[in-house]
This record gives C-alpha cells, structure tokens and sequence, in this order.
C-alpha cells in the first residue's frame, strides 16, 4: 500500500494546490472546448446548426446533470470509507457504482431515442433546424455510457492522486474533439453529425482510459467484485443531487435569459448573452475546478474526524477563492472589449450591448467563488440536503426572482445585474449556512 498518500500530508497552501490545479486546468478547459465547439458549429456549417446545438442543450444536460450527480455523490461517500479506512468496502462500492453508471447510460439512450422526435416535432422549428437537431442528438446519444463513465472517472482519477492523468485525458479529448470537428465537418462534409461524433470521441477518452486504470491493483481504487448495496446508491443519490440541480437548472436559466433578452432588445441580446455566459462560465470554471479538487480531501479528514486538518483547510481555501475573485475581476474589467470583440466585431449592436453587460455581470464574480465552494464543502462533507438548498436556491429561486424583479425596474441593465444580485443573496445564505453548522462540523 503506497501510503504517501497526500492525504496524510500536513495541509498547506503548496499541498493543497498541488491537489487542486489540475482539476482546476481540468474544468477551465472543458468550458473553453464548449466555446470552440460553438465556435467551430456556427463558422462552418451555420447559425441554423448552431441553434441546433442550443435547443439540444436540455435533453444533453440531463444527461450530464445525472451523472454528475452518481460522480460527486458517490465520490464523497467512498472517500469517507477510505478516511474511515473501510478501504475493500469502498472499492466494492466504487464498482458497483460504476455498473450502475453503465446501466443508466443504456436506459437514457434508449429513452432518448424514442422520445427524439416528439420532443423536437413539438417545438414549431423550421424543418431545417429540426433536421439538425434530430441529427445532432441521434449521434450524440450513441455516446451516453462513455459520457456518464467520463464523468465519473475523472472524479474518480482525482480521489486516487492521479488528477495528473485525468487532466491529460481531458485535454488529449479535447484536443482530439477540436481536430476531428476540423476533419469530419470541413474534411469529410459530414455537417452536424460531425460535430456530435467529434464531440462523443473526445469524452471517450477519459472513459476508455479510466477502464484500464482502474483494472489495476496497484490504484489506490480499483475495480474488484462488486455488492449491491443499495443505501450506498442512495446515499450517493442524495448527496449529489444538488450537482445535478445546479446542471439542470443552468438550461432552464439560460432559456429564461433568452426570453427575457428578445422581450427587451430581440436577438441581438441573445448574442450577446451567450457571449457574457461564456466569460461568466470560464471564470466559474475556475472555483469549480478547485472545489472539486479540494473535495476528496474533505470527505476523508471528516471521516477521519480530523478537525484541525478540516479547519486549516477550509480557513486557507477561503483565501484562495478571495484572491481568485480579486483577479478574474481585474481581468474581466480590463479584458472586457477584447473579450467581447472575439465573437462580434465592434460596428455589430450586439458589441456594446455585450460590453456594457460584461462589466455589469463582472461583480457577480467577486460572490461566485465562495458559493460554489459553500456548496461543494456540504457534499464533501456528506451533507447533501444543506447543499442542495445552497445550490438551488443560486441557481434558481435567487436567479427566477432577480430576472422577473429587476428588469421591469431598470429595463436591460436589470437583465444584466440579475446574475451579480441572485449571487449576492445567495452569499448571505451561504455564510448563514457556513456558522449554522460550524459547530458540527468542526471546521
């Protein structure tokens, strides 16, 4: 047994990041591939494709959202067996969530492919962009087990100290999704189902990887023969579903920002709220990847009952996120026009309505980080219910009353301080939160 495990180590901002950076580069470069594929979609084959892509977004977060949440769910409870050094049980449980995974996969595949066409034939598009969207969603979907095994495994990887590899994976797929994008649209004239393809051999990567890793003994976690327990399935469940809320609830958002924007400016406040959701998700990007990152090692000094560990840990994270939001500000703030001139050129309306929304959405910036971090803390620390309130009442309550409040009072710049006011209340209930259970928590 390899028990230099970083777990033991004393924790230190060094140690700390060392654990945390690749899932931070991780998740920064899986938003900026989302960007490229947009990027790719729209210069190659059209808006119309484009569109597509967006109105397929749901039924793909769906997708996401629930494997997300057996990923962050299950991880937390198997690395609190490891802290409380019921290591065989934890492996068990980690296949036996795996083969949960694989047979989710195959049931959302199957479900999907039946109801593709009612979903889209209900929605009045054109015949075009509905021929898109079936042909979009009817390759992406071939891909379902691959993604959900994705998901897992990189959280997976994270927990057994190989976060290095999970980064490669990650961007060896991405680099690969960019490459056939180029080969199967420009090269072979395959259209959108190109762009699907590409995009499920990309994510397969880290599935196919993560198979024969954890095939190996020598992992700290690896497959051996699974027990159907099915309270560690709930457990899991539970403890993950405010990730899954929060990946849900993301597309009824953006669709709620979409239909608001067209009330108020038409589809030039599309455009441009697709861009500032871009700069707003890439700095997002950011927390998430450490709150990830730092997770596991939550899980285990509570199950540890470490709470010096718990506290040192908690204390130093919350100056990282500080200085963290004090950069991406600054940045934001001072990028704002180069940012914005990727996607739209500055004699395009949709420019300055986009730069005038960037540098109000920016203050967002300065509450995001410790929200995300308030509510990954709870589900690293197997309190899934506080996390779920946290995440929900972000991602939706705060979000739906801001959007329906602010902009009949202020017109457009209501629509676009509707994201920094939702985080704001969201930090008040986030630091209510934080001392609530401090005590109980010993952090």
């Amino acid at each position: 047994m390899e028990n230099s495990n970083v777990y033991e180590k004393p924790v230190t901002l060094k140690n700390i990041l060392k654990f945390a950076i690749p899932t931070i580069a991780m998740t920064v470069f899986m938003s900026f591939y989302t960007m490229v594929d947009g990027l790719f979609v729209s210069n190659l084959i059209g808006t119309n494709a484009l569109s597509a892509i967006n109105l397929t977004a749901p039924i793909i977060q769906l997708v996401t959202a629930i494997s997300t949440m057996l990923a962050t769910g299950g991880s937390a409870v198997i690395m609190k067996k490891m802290g409380e050094q019921k290591t065989d049980e934890a492996k068990e449980d980690f296949t036996f969530l795996i083969l949960v995974n694989v047979i989710v996969g195959v049931v959302m595949c199957t479900v999907g492919y039946l109801a593709m066409d009612h979903i889209f034939a209900g929605m009045n598009l054109s015949a075009d962009v509905e021929g898109y969207c079936v042909e979009y969603l009817s390759r992406y979907l071939v891909f379902t087990v691959p993604i959900l095994l994705m998901n897992n495994f990189t959280l997976y990887m994270i927990a057994s100290e190989k976060a290095n590899l999970s980064l490669v994976c990650s961007v060896t797929g991405g680099v690969l999704n960019m490459v056939l994008d180029y080969v199967f649209i420009a090269g072979f004239d395959m259209g959108i189902s190109g762009a699907a393809i590409a995009t499920g051999l990309g994510y397969s990567v880290t599935a196919v990887v993560g198979v024969f890793v954890f095939s190996r003994k020598k992992s700290l976690l690896h497959f051996k023969k699974p027990v159907s327990r099915f309270k560690v399935l709930a457990n899991a469940a539970t403890n993950g579903c405010s990730e899954m809320a929060t990946a849900l609830v993301t597309g009824i958002i953006t669709m709620m920002f979409n239909w608001t924007m067209l009330h108020y400016v038409g589809e030039d406040g599309v455009a441009a709220v697709t861009i500032i959701m871009y700069v707003l998700m890439f700095a997002s990007s950011l927390y998430t990847g450490y709150s990830y990152g730092v997770a596991p090692m939550l899980s285990y000094y509570y199950g540890e009952q470490n709470h010096e560990k718990l506290k040192k840990m908690v204390a130093v994270s919350m100056r990282v996120i500080a200085g963290i939001s004090l950069v991406t500000v600054a940045a934001s703030f001072l990028l704002t026009r180069p940012l914005v001139s990727v996607f739209a050129r500055p004699d395009n309306p949709v420019y300055d309505l986009a730069v005038t929304g960037n540098r109000i959405c920016t203050i967002a910036l300065l509450f995001i980080g410790f929200n995300i971090f308030a509510s990954g803390m709870f589900t690293a620390l197997s309190n899934g219910i506080v996390s779920a309130v946290l995440a929900f009442s972000r991602s939706f309550v705060f979000m739906l009353i801001t959007m329906i409040v602010l902009p009949i009072i202020l017109g457009v710049n209501g629509i676009w301080l509707a994201t920094p006011a939702a985080e704001l209340m969201a930090l008040a209930l986030s630091v209510f939160m934080f001392l609530k259970y401090r005590k109980r928590y010993g952090y």
